[in-house]
């Protein structure tokens, strides 16, 4: 059974709340059949300058109460159109049904821990009598929203990732504009609509498309605009860390997320974490499995059986509701990951199941053999690639997985519980899941990563909401 696909939309930028149109239009394509998606307006300097602006001389009478319930209405409204934009990512992104969905359930999640995060009291309270040197006083503090805040999100999550922006900056009271990615913007565009249809004030937030001179520089350098949000690759980030000046970062990158698994594994549970690591949103997510580092008493067994496992996710037309993996981002990208399957087999790596491509669609695909400095897992290969490499045991595989410039998340799979702690302790990345996927998590809990992955700041809703405000300390006599 296929879902009808969406309708082509023309979708305009919003400047504060206001649609407004630019001389150049963006063309959105899907990536399954090359049809339009949809179109939307590429704004100009003196756009964003308005938007900035906007934001700036907007003084919110929002209450704590008031901004729970935007999010909460916000919610709610997802909820009633969950079929609407999940069938609209899927035409914009090549995704399939049973991750749009999927995504969909996690956006409103975002929204309703950030309406519970809303109204919680953010202040703490230190008698000074505490020391000789202290007096008959307590220091209060209180957290105070930044004025405005930029946000740049990817195209692998076109709704979670604008929510994880939008939802925290709208809890704290905090003005943003959104540059979402050129290549899924239009449910973005779709979400904001429904951020302001729940009561969200327009001068909250812009969602702003343009080009790199035109808007995305500017925006970044920008010393009115306080923070940088940025979810993408680490080449990009590292720029916008170069070119942003003197304000806060939140850099949310690459990954080369490894899973363990040692010889005491369960061996189905291990086969099933990895196919679900491995070909989840065609694979791609930067805590996507990218690399399966396989006790070598097991590798024989394990291999077999994931192989099998592997059939099971159909690849094909996305509207479908038996295809388990969509098409990744574009025809390039397909193009390159193949490439890099190819540069393995050529170093001595072996194709066991998938490597077919047909324009963005590429099979979900199992390479045993892998040299350990292959590209395809030194580098972040961002698509369905299951490379196997064995390793002898857990210092050695603890090793391998650290052998890489990325840190986000990693997983292993053990029975014993003295060798999960030893792997939590020596995994130099922001996650360490036992006995599930390394992108395991919840929206309100802590993420991020370190080198190359992030700057370690995190991410989730309430980590987002602490560097959204600063911290005002003032103190009274008691």
């Amino acid at each position: 059974m296929s879902t009808p696909a969406a309708k082509s939309l023309t979708l305009p930028a919003y400047l504060a709340g206001k649609p407004v149109s630019g001389d150049q239009v963006l063309e959105v394509l899907n990536p399954f059949d090359g049809s339009l998606a949809g179109t939307t307006s590429l704004l100009a300097t003196e756009q964003l300058e308005e938007a900035i602006v906007a934001s700036l001389n907007y003084s919110t009478s929002l209450t704590r109460y008031d901004r729970s319930q935007i999010l909460e209405k916000a919610r709610s409204l997802l909820n009633a159109r969950a079929e609407e934009f999940a069938t609209l990512m899927c035409s914009e992104s090549g995704l399939c049904m049973r991750e749009t969905r999927y995504e969909v359930g996690r956006s409103q999640d975002v929204l309703q821990f950030a309406a519970a995060e809303a109204l919680k009291d953010d202040g703490q309270i230190f008698s000074c009598d505490v020391s000789p040197q202290g007096k008959q006083r307590k220091i209060f503090t209180l957290r105070e929203p930044l004025r405005l805040a930029a946000a740049i999100t990817p195209f692998n999550h076109p709704l979670n990732q604008v929510a994880h922006k939008i939802a925290p900056a709208i809890a704290a009271g905090v003005p943003m504009i959104l540059k979402p990615s050129e290549k899924t913007p239009l449910t973005a565009i779709r979400f904001a609509e429904l951020l302001y249809e729940a009561g969200l004030p327009g001068p909250m937030l812009s969602v702003l498309l343009g080009t790199i001179d035109d808007l995305v520089t500017p925006l970044i350098q920008d010393e009115r605009v306080e923070l940088v949000t940025f979810t993408g690759s680490a080449a990009i980030g590292k720029q916008i860390a170069k070119t942003a000046g003197y304000k806060k970062l939140c850099l949310e990158l690459g990954g080369n997320s490894p899973l363990i698994v040692l010889d005491d594994a369960d061996l189905s549970l291990a086969v099933t974490l990895a196919a679900e690591g491995c070909f989840r949103n065609s694979g791609q997510r930067c805590t996507a499995v990218k690399r399966l580092l396989i006790h070598e008493a097991i590798l024989a067994d394990f291999t077999e059986a994931f192989v099998a496992k592997a059939s099971e996710y159909v690849c094909g037309d996305p509207t479908d509701d038996a295809t388990r993996v969509g098409t990744v981002i574009d025809e390039e990208a397909a193009v390159s990951l193949q490439g890099r399957v190819e540069n393995a087999v050529e170093a001595g790596a072996k194709v066991l199941v998938g490597g077919g491509r047909q324009g963005a669609l590429l099979e979900p695909t199992v390479i045993a053999n892998v040299p350990r400095d292959a590209e395809m897992v030194v580098e972040e290969s961002f698509g369905p690639l299951a490379p196997i490499m064995s390793v002898a045991d857990l210092d050695d595989a603890i090793q391998l997985a650290n052998a890489t410039a990325f840190g986000l998340s990693s997983g292993i799979v053990t029975r014993d519980l003295e060798k999960a702690l030893q792997a939590v302790k020596g995994i130099r990345t922001g996650t360490v899941n036992v006995n599930q996927i390394p992108g395991y998590r919840i929206e309100c809990s802590p993420f991020g990563g370190v080198k190359d992955s992030g700057l370690g700041i995190k991410e989730g809703v309430i980590e987002a909401i602490k560097y959204m405000t600063n911290v005002k300390t003032f103190s009274l006599p008691w």
